[in-house]
């Protein structure tokens, strides 16, 4: 099984092909195909290859499915005895990615 660990938005995915990850926001269009290049590990029939800390030459094709803002969640501050009450929310923006192939 191919499989690849790459680097987008600070944050690292374990993606295969065929497989759809949300990962932080992305300018891109729905429909347009994006080429993620920091691939930090690449493991296919051949064995597995590590970079240092990227490979050279490796990337993931990717489609991109859906622009969208993840669920609300609720920031609540609360300082007792002060009368000190704030209530915020918040919806982080992802996209989500068609993970199409990985080349080495």
């Amino acid at each position: 099984m191919t499989y690849a660990i790459v680097e987008t938005g600070g944050k690292q995915y374990r993606v295969s092909p065929g497989q759809r990850v949300r990962v932080e926001k992305l300018n891109a269009e729905v429909g347009s195909q994006i080429r993620l290049d920091r691939v930090l590990v690449l493991n296919d029939d051949g064995g597995l290859k590590m970079g240092t800390p990227v490979l050279a030459g490796a990337h993931a094709l990717a489609r991109v499915v859906n622009q969208a803002r993840d669920r609300k969640i609720i920031v609540f501050k609360y300082k007792s005895k002060t009368n000190y009450r704030v209530k915020r929310g918040h919806r982080q923006p992802y996209t989500e990615l068609l993970i199409e192939a990985i080349h080495a």
